[in-house]
């Protein structure tokens, strides 16, 4: 007996399902013991995509006129280190951090841009290689998976721990969590010490995890909303006038949402990239 289709509710549960070590959509918000293959899978393919485009245009730069792939990576590149100057005074600092923010850049477009594939196209691809007996559930979009980008972020802080640690000398970074926001002489000086490290931790914490959550955030719910267009053209039921109504407003709103989508692709990418910038500046700097 053929199967029932799934509901709207269900249709979605599983297409929000990873491709896992458990074999079934996680449970709870936080399982360490859950490993998304799916994600790590299409994260590192991006990232590696990112680094050999960056390594054929420098492996191919001339100093003559430059072709248009060279030229659009070398605007990218002056771009993101005029934002580099303004922000991060110590210019050996810039010489490692503007190329890492140029490759974050570029690695979260694409990672973001994988939501532009069809909903349904990945998993007809493992239907019709037989795939789908092996992988039950998929998900291609990385950065809609908190960990992606909460690891990134932790990758950020460890970056501000690392400057801070760098330039103000351990003995001065240490002394700053202790010291700052609220100064103080002799015995206030001991009073506020805890207040002064209880917040300088929330601070650091605080950067991490807003950095990941805003692009969770917003790359979930875009890929939400893809969803619950993609289940307009499931409503077809035949040569009828409410079929041929919810394909017609599937097709516009589909379109609509996409071109709008790759602004918020875009836009979160250079935010990503941004904050990353402020953030390691900021640990150049004292309160």
């Amino acid at each position: 007996m053929a199967s029932a289709a799934p509901t709207a509710s269900e249709y979605i549960v599983h297409h929000l399902g990873h491709f896992n070590n458990i074999g079934e959509p996680q449970s709870v918000v936080a399982d360490f013991g859950v490993i998304n293959y799916d994600s790590l899978f299409w994260a590192i393919l991006m990232g590696a995509i990112v680094c050999f485009l960056l390594w054929r245009a420098a492996s191919r730069a001339t100093s003559g006129v430059p072709g248009r792939f060279q030229g659009a990576i070398e605007m990218l590149a002056e771009m993101v280190e005029e934002q580099a100057k303004g922000i991060i005074p110590n210019e050996t600092t810039r010489r490692f951090v503007s190329p890492l923010a140029l490759t974050v850049f570029l690695w979260v477009i694409l990672m973001n841009a994988l939501d532009l594939i069809p909903v349904d196209l990945v998993p007809r691809i493992l239907a019709w290689t037989g795939l789908d007996s092996v992988i039950h559930y998929h998900r291609i979009l990385p950065t809609a998976d908190l960990n992606v980008p909460l690891g990134m972020a932790l990758g950020v802080l460890l970056l501000m721990l690392y400057y801070g640690l760098k330039i103000k000398s351990p003995g001065g970074f240490v002394k700053e969590l202790f010291t700052a926001p609220f100064h103080g002489a002799g015995f206030m000086a001991v009073v506020l010490a805890p207040f002064n490290l209880l917040l300088n931790i929330i601070e650091y914490l605080a950067k991490a995890v807003s950095l990941g959550m805003r692009l969770f955030g917003n790359m979930f719910a875009g890929e939400l909303i893809f969803m619950l267009i993609a289940l307009l053209g499931a409503a077809w039921t035949g040569f009828n006038a409410s079929s041929f109504a919810f394909g017609i407003g599937h097709i516009l709103a589909g379109s609509a949402w996409a071109i709008f989508h790759i602004l918020i692709v875009l836009l979160q990418g250079f935010i990503f990239m941004m904050l990353t910038l402020v953030y390691v500046g900021q640990a150049h700097e004292g309160h």
